[in-house]
């Protein structure tokens, strides 16, 4: 399974974003996005295997809307240019960490963790770097993680936060505001047939990373 008609669909979304072209290419898009259901369903059973916690989880509760809210926008193209999925226990609105498998023609990637929590959430997070902060270090420094992630990633507060030294040991990762990791595919590895093979090895990678983010906000 691939997801070439997806991509040649979202190019052609990109090159004519109007409600009056999605009109006339509705069929196409079904088409597509029944493609990419089936393969997020596909990817949640297979990553069972190594996370129990997605037993039950359907694929369209994890799959975004291709909507875009312009309520409070300048920009007012009316739909999103790629497919996303968050999966995760809770479905895509649930503060858990999740898996994240992000389709757009030149721009495709895995990802995973918690982006941008709610302060109560980034306070636990924060707690339990500075209580176990050498599991962190540990996950991070695995030779398999940096090969696929690099690091960690998100944006960072100038300082330190509040409660915290400006010198604390593991300052860099307290000043995080999102604990994300990021994975870039090419257009060709997202057409390929290993497309399924690949994502789980990379969610599989992925997995002590949230799993230590689990225990922070639970």
């Amino acid at each position: 399974m691939n997801l070439s008609n997806s991509l040649q669909f979202l190019h052609a979304l990109a090159a004519n974003n109007s409600k009056e072209w999605m009109d006339a290419n509705r069929s196409w898009y079904q088409e597509c996005r029944q493609e990419f259901i089936a393969l997020v369903g596909e990817l949640i059973q297979q990553m069972q295997a190594f996370d129990p916690g997605l037993a039950g989880i359907q694929a369209k509760d994890t799959i975004f809307r291709i909507n875009r809210d312009i309520r409070f926008s300048n920009d007012k193209r009316p739909y999103k240019t790629n497919f996303g999925a968050a999966i995760s226990e809770g479905g895509k609105h649930s503060e858990n960490p999740s898996y994240y498998l992000h389709v757009q023609p030149g721009e495709n990637f895995i990802g995973g963790g918690i982006y941008m929590p709610q302060a109560e959430v980034l306070k636990k997070i924060r707690q339990e770097v500075d209580y176990n902060p050498e599991e962190l270090k540990n996950i991070v420094s695995e030779p398999n993680f940096r090969k696929v992630y690099g690091e960690i990633r998100g944006e960072k507060l100038k300082t330190a936060p509040k409660g915290y030294p400006k010198d604390h040991p593991n300052i860099e990762f307290l000043k995080l505001k999102s604990y994300v990791v990021l994975h870039e595919l090419s257009d060709a590895e997202v057409t390929s047939d290993r497309l399924i093979e690949d994502a789980v090895s990379y969610f599989k990678a992925m997995k002590p990373f949230n799993d230590y983010l689990t225990v922070a906000v639970s």
